[in-house]
């Protein structure tokens, strides 16, 4: 009886089956995001783990005020809790991280990270600058800054401690110094060779609390009611938070619904107080565009003449819009809608577009099947002109009839210099508190970019829209039904140490075990190569195998101290190469849950050499 009742928990907490195919949205949702190319406003709220972020704000900021709105948590949620398994460190942060991702998909946001680790509980702020690297972080936060520009920015926690933890305090000291530093051209110059400016945010706020028997509102504070209804979404505000902070099953924060009038609290750090709005000050409309009246007056005769039942009328309208967007000056509102405008041309055309494979994995140098299946569901004016995947370009040039399917295969080439499927954030090793990651592109990124694109070109009313769709691993599972999870291409061996540690006691040689599993049958040889300290003679330094036999096999080196009586211990790594072609030596992991995709990475091989010099005493 208590395994079954352990059961229910675990399923309890779990929750829904994670699938994630092709979004699409309602003719409601449709509705909601023509009224959104009208407004110009964006929100960043910040804060420093999974979890800390303020889920009904955001969905009011998102849904009812129609603003572009982020969240930019400063850690992965690494060093929480988990409920549902035994995952710790990085591989919780993966968790973590899906499930953030899967509140933002509810709640409209955005989802953003710096490179920081959460190591802990951390006592103040202090402490945490030691371990994240404050000039590191700091230029983090201002980069994410610059990129999405928010017009104004709340913070969840204050900068005086009242929020306890020290990675708390943190988070807002490190926001609220980012607001300035974000409008200083001479603090981290480096970043606008990347094509960001300088920009400055109208305030910055403190979201304050009454939770944990601290109640930090106050009434001279500006406060706005954020528990209101959506009769286009058929939720309040408190019920979409609701789901959105239930995502959070590894911690187990699954919640009840809000209805009624709720109000949250703010009080400027930053900048003057707002009076009647939390965007005093700023144009939300057109006019901070120069040429945007224009396209006011199209949104809204698009919004007039909206059929909700006949959303497809809309697309004509829609790409008029979006040629009208293309003649303004080159700017971030103009880019931002463009993309908006895109996005609701392929829903109001009811677009199907999809890439798919039946293999979850694919090798380097290898090959791979993908299946493309693409449909005109509502008959709308639509060419198929170009399909693109890395090294594979089709010419097509096909009007898609209405409702009819068209599917095709093809098998394309996995060069050896293709990258493996790993998160960007493990690619380097990381530091003690903060991941190493050297391509500034991708510093605030929240995911890992998928293994390949399929760009499809599609001529709508004359004019070329390229619409990008992950090529992903596509099951259908008996119980669950329909399945997407990430395509993962794998190097051509996996590498892995059979133990942690290897012990030389008493400067007895220490036998590090090495297990090797090809991925491919290509009589290719390859050199693996033991990279270790000059405290060490190795029994073999290198050694050599093929994997025609395809199979897997063990290498077992000795390694002996050369000086004797001494307490080392020493990290054994590998090299390998594929004839001339280094390849990633290490081996993969994965982590699966039914409420997230399956996230797998690559750990590199290595493994520890003690030398004990034990001495026992007393043998009888």
């Amino acid at each position: 009886m208590k395994r079954i009742n352990f059961f229910l928990f675990t399923f309890l907490i779990v929750g829904r089956v994670f699938s994630q195919g092709q979004q699409n949205w309602t003719s409601a949702e449709i509705y909601q995001s023509i009224k959104k190319l009208n407004v110009l406003g964006s929100v960043l709220y910040v804060a420093a783990h999974p979890d800390d972020e303020n889920t009904r704000l955001i969905a009011y900021l998102s849904k009812d005020r129609l603003f572009r709105t982020g969240y930019l948590s400063m850690t992965r949620g690494d060093g929480g809790q988990n409920l549902i398994g035994e995952e710790q460190g990085i591989e919780l942060g993966l968790i973590r991280t899906q499930e953030l991702l899967a509140a933002r998909r509810i709640d409209g946001g955005e989802q953003f990270f710096t490179r920081a680790f959460d190591f802990g509980y951390s006592k103040n702020p202090e402490e945490t600058f030691i371990k994240w690297d404050k000039e590191k972080i700091l230029s983090d936060v201002v980069w994410v800054i610059r990129k999405f520009q928010p017009d104004i920015i709340v913070t969840r926690f204050p900068t005086t401690g009242e929020g306890g933890h020290g990675h708390h305090t943190a988070s807002a000291i490190l926001a609220n110094e980012a607001f300035d530093a974000a409008a200083d051209p001479g603090r981290f110059p480096e970043h606008f060779k990347y094509g960001v400016k300088p920009w400055q945010a109208k305030r910055i706020l403190w979201n304050t609390f009454n939770f944990g028997g601290n109640n930090t509102t106050r009434a001279d504070q500006f406060k706005t009611d954020v528990g209101g209804y959506n009769p286009l979404l058929g939720k309040s505000y408190g019920e979409i938070a609701a789901e959105g902070r239930s995502q959070h099953k590894s911690q187990g924060f699954g919640v009840p619904a809000s209805r009624g009038e709720s109000f949250e609290f703010f009080r400027s750090t930053k900048g003057v107080q707002p009076q009647n709005d939390l965007l005093d000050g700023v144009d939300i409309t057109w006019g901070r565009v120069e040429g945007g009246q224009k396209i006011s007056f199209l949104a809204d005769s698009i919004l007039k003449t909206y059929n909700l039942l006949l959303p497809e009328n809309s697309v004509e309208g829609l790409v008029r819009l979006y040629k009208a967007m293309l003649t303004l000056p080159d700017g971030y509102w103009r880019n931002q809608k463009l993309k908006e405008t895109q996005q609701l041309i392929m829903q109001c055309s009811g677009l199907f577009l999809d890439a798919t494979t039946t293999e979850q994995y694919t090798v380097q140098t290898d090959s791979l099947r993908i299946n493309f299946s693409f449909n005109n569901r509502l008959g709308t004016d639509a060419v198929l002109q170009q399909v693109q995947v890395d090294n594979f370009d089709s010419i097509f040039l096909k009007p898609m009839e209405k409702n009819k399917n068209v599917n095709f295969l093809k098998t394309i080439f996995i060069p050896s210099t293709k990258q493996i499927t790993q998160p960007f954030w493990l690619k380097n090793e990381m530091a003690e508190g903060y991941y190493n990651v050297d391509n500034q592109m991708q510093i605030g990124k929240a995911d890992a970019d998928p293994a390949f694109n399929a760009l499809i070109k599609v001529k709508i009313f004359g004019e070329t829209f390229t619409f990008t769709k992950p090529v992903r691993y596509k099951f259908t599972d008996p119980v669950k039904g329909e399945i997407y999870w990430p395509l993962v291409v794998m190097p051509p061996v996996e590498f892995n140490f059979v133990n942690d540690n290897n012990l030389s006691i008493k400067d007895s040689v220490a036998r590090a075990q090495l297990h090797f599993k090809p991925k491919l049958n290509d009589s290719t040889s390859y050199k693996v190569t033991f990279k270790y300290s000059d405290n060490w003679y190795a029994e073999r330094s290198e050694f050599s195998y093929g994997t025609w036999k395809n199979n897997e096999n063990y290498a077992s080196p000795n390694f002996k101290p050369k000086k004797k009586g001494l307490n080392l211990k020493e990290t054994v790594s590998i090299d390998v190469f594929k004839g001339k072609l280094p390849i990633y030596a290490g081996e993969r992991k994965s982590v699966s849950y039914d409420h997230i995709p399956m996230q797998v990475y690559f750990k590199a091989a290595k493994t520890e050499l003690l030398q004990i010099d034990l001495k026992t005493f007393g043998k009888k």
